[in-house]
């Protein structure tokens, strides 16, 4: 591909994760109406520019899906603690947080565990780390494990980042009527910094990517992986499960979902750790990862269609909108992971 071409699909890319990322952690959660879509340009700032900052800072560095992961861990820590501040507004939105999250609590955090859970849960998957697996499927020639800006583009990110940031926070104290307290953003900070330092020091061994940098290296003990299409199945099914926990009976213990919430991730996490080590995965199988939790959110998106403030027709005409366009998305990320050359195995990260 010619330096040119190269630099502008590079570009494509970084404008297509800013752009994807509130796509899919609002609107196709169900969290935002369509009517409401021209508001994708407020939310792009945070969402996108905390997903394209993850994917840049990670992959500048060399590193690959583990550091990935937890500074989107940190990201959610981020959106819903110094930003939104929803993890210690009780009243968040409108809604009784406080009776909803009345299980145990997190210590010095001062928030539910089962709240932190979820906050976790949806930024990390859905926010962050499904928008970029789909967006590096279209990657070609390298870029994938590539920085798709320079400093002056990863630059303007931060800017936009932080101004985004600032102006949503400033928007949520005036709206909510509520601040937390000096403790409970000081412990945020310590956490949030804690992750930060903890993606980069997850490095493993490994091989360069096409910039040089060292990656990951195959475990030649690892595990043969299913089939990509069974790979997409579990995923499906373990991030359907998660949010199975919505429609647990009352009366059941606080206890139950906060430790199914632990085994789930633990049942994901162990095989899958194995798996992408191991010789045999391939990009088909990482996308088949993103693919089952992005259809996750297309039924989760009808379900929360009831709560939006608009018409139920017109909900679910979003719902199916924005579904329609998820289902086209992963069909053109299956077809251009498909254009790899025959016989040539992407980088394990």
């Amino acid at each position: 591909m010619a330096p040119a071409r190269a630099h502008h699909h590079r570009l494509r890319s970084a404008l297509g994760l800013f752009l994807l990322a509130p796509l899919i952690g609002e609107f196709l959660l169900g969290n935002q109406p369509i009517t409401a879509l021209p508001s994708v340009f407020l939310l792009a700032p945070l969402y996108g520019g905390g997903a394209l900052l993850v994917r840049e800072t990670a992959r500048r560095a060399g590193r690959g899906w583990p550091t990935m992961i937890l500074l989107g861990a940190a990201y959610a820590l981020i959106e819903e603690g110094p930003v939104d501040q929803m993890l210690w507004n009780p009243h968040y939105g409108g809604f009784d947080l406080g009776a909803a999250y009345a299980g145990a609590r997190v210590p010095l955090l001062d928030t539910g565990v089962q709240l932190l859970q979820d906050v976790l849960t949806l930024h990390t998957v859905w926010s962050v780390c499904v928008p970029i697996a789909l967006v590096e499927a279209f990657a070609r020639d390298g870029d994938r494990t590539r920085p798709w800006l320079g400093l002056p583009g990863l630059s303007v990110t931060v800017l936009v980042f932080t101004a985004g940031s600032g102006f949503l926070a400033l928007a949520q104290v005036e709206s909510e009527d509520f601040v937390a307290t000096p403790a409970q953003f000081a412990a945020a900070g310590v956490l949030i910094a804690l992750l930060i330092a903890a993606a980069f020091l997850c490095r493993a061994p490994g091989g360069r990517d096409a910039t040089g940098r060292p990656l990951e290296a195959r475990d030649a003990t690892g595990r043969t992986p299913p089939a990509p299409w069974v790979v997409g199945a579990l995923s499906f099914a373990a991030t359907s499960a998660y949010w199975g926990r919505e429609y647990l009976p009352d009366g059941v213990p606080a206890a139950v979902p906060v430790l199914g919430w632990v085994l789930l991730v633990a049942a994901v996490l162990v095989p899958g750790v194995r798996w992408a080590r191991g010789e045999g995965w391939t990009g088909a199988h990482r996308l088949g990862l993103a693919g089952g939790a992005l259809l996750t959110y297309v039924w989760v998106g009808f379900e929360q269609a009831r709560y939006l403030d608009v018409s139920r027709a017109t909900g679910l005409i979003g719902n199916a909108v924005f579904a329609a366009g998820a289902l086209v998305l992963l069909g053109a990320a299956a077809r251009a992971g498909g254009r790899l050359r025959p016989g040539s195995r992407p980088p394990l990260v």
